[in-house]
């Protein structure tokens, strides 16, 4: 009977996980019919600081395709819709997990999920606000009278979101660091002791997560994450957990 009883919870449990992931593949469905609409202009507004930065008199990109900007739009449609979706999925996951949390544990979960959003959302509004105008224009100043840029749609998109995503991900340092320092694995010391080390993975980190191999950019992205380390420091040494 135990073991029945414990079999039937534990289907309990796959049912509402389908029906959870159900409500957020419906919510993110319906998040891409609603930016499906607006995906060119969705395009263009990811597309500006590259327009932006070309050399005056041109101001176009190309499709080397004749389905590309089809496909192109479907995928910027589909990656809005993650975004507008991202709140109910966010609850759905919430749902599922908290009911098996203290209450402690329900409060740091809830801190760890907003704190890293804001980091994620600050990452990729850095890349976009600050790394994008500098380095595209940095990038295409090598363009001459004799040497003009011949810019893709498809090869734009993919190395703008891979570029949003690399330093939304590096942005969560301070949330990493502050989860080990919490469960005792490092500490503010042991980071500034570590300072060297830190140095050569942030330039490694940057030269991986970079899609572009300029150096130029990719101290636009050592840069954030050598401040974002200090910044882990500070934050382990006031909640870190105490001896």
């Amino acid at each position: 009977m135990a073991g029945e009883e414990k079999r039937m919870s534990f289907t309990g449990h796959l049912a509402e996980l389908r029906q959870r992931l159900i409500i957020s593949v419906i919510a993110v469905a319906a998040g891409f019919l609603a930016a499906y609409y607006y995906s060119d202009r969705l395009y263009w507004l990811l597309a500006s600081p590259l327009l932006e930065a070309l050399p005056q008199g041109q101001d176009f990109m190309v499709f080397t395709g004749v389905v590309e900007p089809f496909f192109i739009y479907l995928k910027v449609a589909l990656l809005a819709g993650l975004v507008i979706a991202s709140p109910v999925v966010v609850y759905q996951v919430w749902a599922f997990v908290a009911p098996g949390l203290y209450r402690d544990e329900r409060r740091w979960f809830i801190f760890i999920v907003i704190f890293s959003v804001v980091l994620f959302v600050s990452g990729a509004a850095f890349a976009f606000k600050v790394v994008f105008p500098f380095g595209f224009k940095y990038l295409l100043s090598y363009s001459t009278q004799g040497l003009k840029p011949f810019l893709s749609m498809g090869q734009y998109f993919s190395m703008a979101t891979r570029l949003l995503l690399a330093f939304g991900l590096v942005f969560q340092l301070p949330l990493a660091i502050l989860v080990l320092s919490r469960l005792g694995i490092v500490s503010a010391r042991q980071l500034v002791a570590w300072w060297r080390y830190a140095i050569v993975a942030i330039l490694v980190a940057s030269a991986v997560l970079t899609p572009t191999p300029d150096v130029f950019n990719q101290m636009l992205m050592a840069g954030p994450l050598a401040v974002l380390y200090v910044m882990g420091i500070v934050v382990a040494s006031i909640f870190g957990k105490k001896k």
